[in-house]
């Protein structure tokens, strides 16, 4: 997908392609940070985009800040 330009309006039938495109690569393993970086938009713009559109937003990943586990 070509970047769409910072700060450009998307609408109507491109943002539903649009939609289409990045929920198809997000439940392929994309990352919303990866998708924004490949489209030239900003992660929260991306973030809506697929909230928008059904998606299902996976966690965050990393390290958790649970008790920290003592071997005995």
């Amino acid at each position: 997908m070509a970047e769409l330009g910072k700060g450009r309006r998307v609408s109507g039938g491109e943002r539903d392609t649009l939609a289409t495109d990045l929920k198809k690569r997000y439940a392929a393993g994309a990352s919303i940070r990866e998708l924004a970086a490949s489209t030239g938009r900003s992660y929260g713009f991306v973030h809506r985009i697929l909230s928008e559109s059904g998606a299902s937003l996976r966690g965050r990943g990393g390290a958790t800040r649970g008790k920290s586990k003592k071997a005995s």
